[in-house]
């Protein structure tokens, strides 16, 4: 087995920047419905973890871990794999498993700032600005919009260097006890995919059942009753049978979902 180099130059200022480029530049151009992010934070490491590892079973056991599934805002991103690039430079293989379950638990709360300060204040707030100077006949709010642009792209290259100072600094402090953040990390990771589950899927059964003037709703007196989101949960349940199989791909799956409810709207056993 060949032993990781465990200097501190393994990764320059000059890796972390090309990183971050890539990545940026692939972030949404590679986004797909399986697996969304998850090539272009492949295409934004693949030459710094090739660094790491000079093993090539190692190598590529870490393209197919970054390959997850990932998604979070784009903006944000960069502090994840960041910390991700430090957790691997210190303890190679042995950290996979905990960058994992580190951005599948982050990438949802990220999103939350993200999503809410980069897609909607900013282009808001300067993009009215902006758009007004430019109806007024002055290029003043153009050239603002640019500049600040500009610098946000910087600013998303220093959020990688700063994901990598934290997370040198993250595993030196957890040491040995990084097999307990990895368990907290997954628990965290899996609370939020169960809200998601929650929040995100919606099933709503229409058959509503009559006796003289009394009626019974399925959905909100029967399934709602019995526990809130019981449908979502279940379809879940069985496409996370179904991709454990490996009998069908996700986008099978996918459009196997998109035929069924057109099928049951039809026929008006779901309803919007």
């Amino acid at each position: 087995m060949i032993l990781m180099n465990k200097q501190n130059d393994i990764v320059t200022n000059k890796d972390i920047n090309k990183a971050a480029f890539r990545y940026m530049f692939m972030a949404c151009n590679t986004f797909n419905y399986e697996t969304q992010q998850g090539p272009a934070v492949v295409f934004g490491l693949n030459k710094l973890l090739r660094k790491i590892y000079s093993n090539d079973d190692e190598y590529v056991a870490a393209l197919n871990n970054h390959f997850k599934y990932f998604n979070t805002t784009t903006w944000m991103a960069n502090v994840l794999l960041g910390a991700s690039v430090a957790m691997e430079e210190r303890d190679g293989v042995a950290a996979q498993e905990a960058v994992q379950s580190f951005k599948t638990g982050m990438m949802g709360p990220l999103a939350g700032i993200g999503d809410t300060l980069v897609w909607v204040l900013y282009p808001t707030i300067i993009g009215s600005i902006a758009a007004y100077m430019g109806l007024e006949g002055n290029p003043t709010g153009a050239i603002i919009w640019l500049l600040l642009n500009i610098i946000f792209l910087l600013f998303r290259v220093k959020l990688f260097k700063i994901g990598y100072q934290s997370g040198i600094k993250l595993v030196t402090a957890l040491g040995d006890r990084l097999s307990v953040f990895t368990e907290a990390a997954s628990i965290m990771g899996l609370t939020v995919i169960g809200a998601l589950v929650a929040s995100v899927i919606k099933i709503n059964v229409a058959p509503v059942f009559k006796t003289g003037e009394v009626s019974l709703s399925l959905q909100t007196e029967v399934l709602d009753k019995i526990m809130p989101s019981l449908l979502p949960a279940l379809l879940t349940l069985v496409v996370y049978k179904l991709i454990a199989s490996k009998k069908m791909s996700v986008i099978q799956i996918i459009f196997g979902i998109i035929v069924l409810s057109i099928i049951l709207s039809y026929f008006g056993i779901l309803k919007a």
